[in-house]
């Protein structure tokens, strides 16, 4: 149906309803004269229905999907295969449109899914408390620095130079406020430097932050660090990625005292870098400290089970000066996903979807390595990403395998300027050999 233009009868006819003149009068006690445009606008004439989808979807076909591209990008959003379930079920109505669900009595299958997603959580982690979800990694850092601060009383935060430099700079933002003093710990060989790391902390650090695996994709010591860590009065914070866990023992068993995560690669779309999905998981003794929200499992007056919001430690619900967290948004559908992913796949598929990471890495790892101007990064051991060095330009190297099909690595050098044409790649279980054989091709040809 074509879109029908107002005329001025009827615009007439609706200034004589209205009892006024002209249109500008609706504006004239609301909109000061300085700040309205004294000109129309430049918009083209209407066009019907059927043309403006026609246009919107040539404007679409300009861009690029996953569809279209293989990628090798990792950096903190990846490309893992999401079964068709997750989609399936997200997307009803019961769970797709509730915001946050705070009334109980007309939420308890979305309360339920929220209290298996912490339970499921939890025991990836260790860890006995998992809350229903912070905005996404980078937040649950910070909020899991602030639980340091507020439980220790000191100002002092000490960071990996490993952990992602995004995570980093929220940190930084979050710590102006308050007056805490950031420390960052330097790298050696693509790892925290632990010899650094205990000339620096002392019985006045908060906590200490590790991402394991860290950004390059390496694997920490963290059974080290964590017995450095016991000497002190400070708490251990990990940053992981949750798949990981399906290979790599449980935070928990290295002494970390609180785990944070970015969990989109729990069935959660990449969707243009978010939304995405805050893991939180602590020990119980900070129970009452847990940024956001916790869903627990309750009996009612008949003995049944029911699932209630509780300890919301949030302004909106207590005293201001009492509240742990200003987070409010809630990432429910998201968590959902999480959940669905996990239930679905279970311990041994989430374990095979670690594994294949794991060994189509190290191959492609293997291939590049031929490659006369490439250098590894590091020689240390990596679950599925891993850098390279280079002695050809980065930008250029990525701008050819575009042209081919295939989204190239991380150019991380900017963040981290000493290491210039610094490529990190990541290889998740949807790559097969055949393509990491075609992007090891391209790139030997370049």
């Amino acid at each position: 149906m074509d879109f029908v233009p107002i005329t001025d009868q009827d615009k007439n006819e609706m200034l004589k309803f209205l009892g006024i003149k002209r249109v500008d009068e609706l504006f004239d006690l609301s909109i000061p004269d300085e700040v309205r445009m004294d000109r129309s606008l430049n918009l083209p004439a209407g066009i019907s229905e059927h043309e403006l989808l026609r246009e919107l979807e040539g404007i679409a076909k300009e861009n690029v999907s996953l569809s279209d591209h293989v990628s090798f990008l990792g950096g903190g959003v990846y490309d893992h295969f999401i079964p068709k379930v997750v989609e399936s079920l997200i997307s009803l109505p019961e769970f797709y449109s509730p915001y946050t669900p705070y009334q109980a009595e007309v939420s308890q299958g979305v309360l339920q899914s929220l209290f298996e997603y912490q339970s499921m959580v939890s025991e990836l982690t260790g860890l006995e408390v998992a809350n229903a979800s912070l905005y996404d990694g980078a937040t649950s850092l910070a909020e899991a620095a602030l639980l340091a601060h507020d439980i220790t009383k000191k100002n002092e935060v000490i960071v990996s130079e490993a952990v992602h430099p995004e995570y980093r700079e929220v940190l930084k933002n979050y710590a102006r406020g308050l007056d805490i003093t950031i420390k960052t710990i330097p790298l050696k060989n693509g790892q925290t430097d632990i010899s650094a790391l205990e000339d620096m902390v002392s019985d006045d650090s908060s906590c200490v932050i590790i991402q394991h695996p860290n950004f390059f994709g390496c694997l920490e010591d963290m059974e080290r660090i964590g017995d450095i860590l016991d000497r002190y009065p400070t708490l251990f914070i990990a940053s992981i990625d949750p798949l990981s866990l399906g290979l790599l023992k449980a935070p928990a068993s290295f002494g970390v005292d609180v785990v944070i995560g970015e969990g989109q690669s729990l069935g959660n779309k990449i969707n243009f870098g978010g939304p995405n999905l805050g893991i939180f998981a602590c020990r119980k003794d900070y129970i009452r400290r847990v940024p956001g929200r916790l869903v627990s499992s309750t009996t009612d007056t008949l003995g049944r089970t029911g699932y209630v919001l509780t300890l919301q430690t949030r302004e909106q619900h207590i005293r201001r000066e009492r509240a742990t967290s200003n987070i409010t948004t809630s990432e429910v559908l998201n968590a959902i996903a999480a959940a669905i992913y996990l239930s679905y796949l279970g311990p041994e598929g989430i374990t095979e979807v670690a594994y294949q990471c794991l060994q189509k890495a190290h191959y492609a790892h293997d291939k590049l390595s031929e490659i006369s101007y490439l250098e590894p990064f590091s020689d240390t051991p990596f679950f599925k990403e891993f850098a390279f060095k280079s002695e050809r330009s980065v930008h250029e190297i990525n701008e050819r395998l575009f042209n081919e099909g295939i989204i190239g690595g991380l150019n991380i050098d900017r963040w981290y300027g000493q290491y210039p044409n610094t490529v990190l790649f990541c290889v998740t279980e949807k790559r097969t050999r055949d393509e990491i054989d075609r992007l090891a091709a391209i790139m030997e040809a370049i």
